[in-house]
């Protein structure tokens, strides 16, 4: 009894231990295929993503390359060779081996694009609008083969400039005059120079850019005013106010001494004939400080002509201020989204600190659809700069004299407004409008004209 009880423990214990062994065997054969199967997703994955990269490489290639002729000559190389061998028509065979002889002779005609060494120079960064500008371009074969014939593009803002390339030598330069048309306002962006190579039949087109880059300032045109004219003011050391303090430089008046005067402004001439202490009173004085408003607004002007004209004016005031050594602030307005539009407030600023810089920064200024009117900019200034002599506002011929006078309100009372109407239509002329001067010019000469007629009146 106690054998078979041994021997049926030996049984069972065996068949549990085969049973343990043969699912620790099916667990390790479904790891490992599971592994397997991993390993294959991953490198089927990698081997997706890099035909795709090559594929897409490939169409910009193909898109940068082959020019609508090429892809013509493409479309009945395939076409052609396929018809012709599926169903034995010789002359579509003909075609399309002609249509592929004319593919395979284009693609010599790229190679050499990158051995040029292209050298762009222009005589002027800076030019006045209507002025064109010259330079000059270089281009050098750095290679060890000849460079066959292409062609150079250089992008002068909107337009293109061509030039023939010939045919190079190792080492060999040839240099062609650069001649930059009349621009308008703005800044103008002149390159970067790409070098064109083309087959004759132009299939196929191969580009290269270069990093020579010049940013062109075409500058507002400008009059000049005579420095008297500046704010229609003609002080040097300062301008009296209506506001009066106890010690400056203009003397207004004696008055009789209140606790908390200063002893130093006692006039004791008069306060020995009154027998009362009497000080001297002065008018402020302080620098002219002056202010250059210019709208931006579409609504405000009636083309484009008349807002080259309004920059044209506001550049020149504040050209004159500058160069007088003045404190001025030239001040548009800013591009705001519609989103925010009647939420946001946004000026923009041009700075003053020198001629150049500030007619750098007229050279950027465009209107927009989306700004603040010219009442608002106003107001803005008025809260940024603080005493200020006299505030030009250069407006087009849109602004009624309603808004005009909305925007002179703006400035505290002590402020000389003078509005610049443009009116490229009308005649110049002078007007004074409830403390407002309305300065209407049709023309830029006009300005000068009229601010010595008001210095002088």
């Amino acid at each position: 009894m106690t054998d078979l009880r041994t021997e049926s423990r030996l049984t069972r214990t065996s068949a549990g231990t085969m049973a343990t062994g043969s699912r620790t065997s099916i667990t390790s054969t479904s790891s490992r295929r599971q592994r397997r199967l991993v390993r294959a997703i991953v490198r089927a994955a990698e081997i997706w993503r890099v035909v795709v990269a090559a594929v897409v490489a490939a169409v910009r290639w193909a898109g940068r390359t082959v020019r609508p002729a090429g892809a013509l000559v493409a479309v009945a190389a395939t076409a052609g060779l396929l018809l012709g061998v599926a169903f034995g028509w010789i002359e579509w065979m003909v075609a399309g081996a002609v249509s592929l002889a004319l593919l395979v002779m284009s693609v010599p005609f790229l190679f050499g694009a990158r051995a040029y060494d292209v050298d762009l120079a222009l005589t002027h960064e800076r030019v006045v609008a209507g002025q064109g500008v010259t330079g000059a371009l270089v281009v050098r074969n750095e290679g060890s083969r000849l460079a066959l014939p292409g062609r150079l593009d250089i992008p002068v803002g909107r337009g293109l400039v061509e030039f023939g390339v010939p045919l190079l030598r190792p080492g060999q330069s040839v240099s062609e005059p650069l001649e930059v048309p009349a621009l308008p306002r703005g800044i103008v962006r002149v390159g970067p120079v790409t070098t064109v190579r083309s087959d004759p039949l132009g299939l196929l087109r191969r580009e290269h850019a270069f990093d020579d880059v010049h940013d062109l300032y075409v500058h507002p045109r400008t009059v000049g005013l005579p420095s008297t004219s500046a704010g229609l003011i003609r002080d040097l050391e300062g301008n009296a106010t209506r506001r009066l303090v106890d010690a400056d430089m203009s003397f207004h008046a004696i008055r009789e001494y209140v606790p908390g005067d200063s002893r130093r402004q006692i006039h004791w001439k008069s306060t020995a004939k009154t027998g009362r202490l009497m000080v001297r009173q002065y008018e402020e004085s302080r620098r002219s400080r002056m202010a250059v408003v210019l709208g931006a607004a579409d609504a405000e002007f009636l083309d484009g002509d008349e807002y080259e004209l309004a920059v044209s004016a506001a550049a020149s005031l504040g050209l004159r201020a500058v160069q007088d050594a003045r404190d001025v602030a030239v001040v548009t307005g800013s591009e705001i989204p519609r989103v925010v539009r009647g939420r946001l407030r946004a000026v923009r600023n041009v700075a003053t600190v020198t001629p150049r810089a500030m007619l750098d920064g007229f050279s950027a200024l465009e209107r927009f659809e989306n700004t603040m009117a010219v009442e608002d900019v106003c107001r803005l200034t008025s809260e940024a700069n603080e005493r200020l002599s006299i505030a030009f506002v250069v407006t087009g011929s849109l602004v009624p004299v309603a808004r005009l006078r909305q925007a002179a309100l703006a400035f505290p009372a002590d402020t000389a407004v003078a509005a610049v109407v443009c009116d490229e239509r009308a005649h110049p002329r002078m007007q004074a409008v409830s403390g407002l001067t309305v300065l209407t010019i049709g023309t830029l000469d006009d300005l000068a004209g009229l601010l010595v007629r008001g210095a002088t009146s």
